[in-house]
C-alpha cells in the first residue's frame, strides 16, 4: 500500500512540473496593437495591422497637398513595416512623389480600456520625404502622436454606407 501511494505521489508530482513547465513555456499573449490611428490631419488616418512575428501591414489615408493632387485623398500602403516589442517602424510606397517613414514606439494612452479612444498612442518621428520634378529628394520630420481611434469607429462606419 505504502509503495502504491508513493507511486501515485510520484506520478502527480510529474504532472504538475509538467504543467508548470509548460505554463512557462507557453508565450505570453501580447498586446493587439493593430487599428486605426489618427494622422497629420483631420479625418486621414493610419491603418496599422500587426501581423506574425512583429510583421507590421497597413496604410495611410491622407489629403494629397501636391499641386496634382491637391485635396484629393490618396492611399499610401506600408512597404514594409516591423514590430519589435513595442518598437514600430514602417516605410510607405511612393504616391505622387512623396513616401513616409515612422520610427517610434507603441505606448498606453489615456483612454480606460481598449475599446476607447487613445487606448494606444504611436509616439515617434515621422519624415516625409517628397520628390520633385527635377529628381530632387527633400525631408521633413515631425515629432507625431497619433491615438488609436475607438474600436467600434470603424463598425459605425459601415453601418453608415
Amino acid at each position: 500500500m505504502a509503495r502504491c501511494v508513493s507511486y501515485v505521489t510520484v506520478v502527480c508530482m510529474s504532472l504538475l512540473s509538467a504543467a508548470l513547465a509548460w505554463q512557462e513555456a507557453k508565450p505570453q499573449a501580447l498586446p493587439d496593437y493593430s487599428g486605426m490611428y489618427s494622422f497629420l490631419r483631420e479625418a486621414e488616418y493610419i491603418q496599422v495591422t500587426v501581423e506574425e512575428q512583429g510583421k507590421v501591414t497597413g496604410y495611410i489615408s491622407r489629403f494629397g497637398d501636391g499641386e496634382s493632387d491637391k485635396g484629393a485623398f490618396l492611399t499610401q500602403f506600408f512597404k514594409e513595416g516591423k514590430l519589435d516589442g513595442q518598437q514600430l517602424t514602417f516605410t510607405t510606397d511612393t504616391v505622387h512623389g512623396v513616401r513616409f517613414e515612422f520610427h517610434g514606439r507603441v505606448e498606453r494612452g489615456a483612454g480606460k480600456t481598449p475599446p476607447e479612444e487613445a487606448y494606444y498612442v504611436l509616439k515617434g518621428t515621422l519624415t516625409q520625404y517628397r520628390t520633385d520634378s527635377n529628381k530632387k529628394v527633400s525631408a521633413q520630420e515631425h515629432m507625431v502622436e497619433w491615438k488609436r481611434f475607438p474600436e467600434d469607429a470603424g463598425v459605425k462606419e459601415e453601418k453608415r454606407n
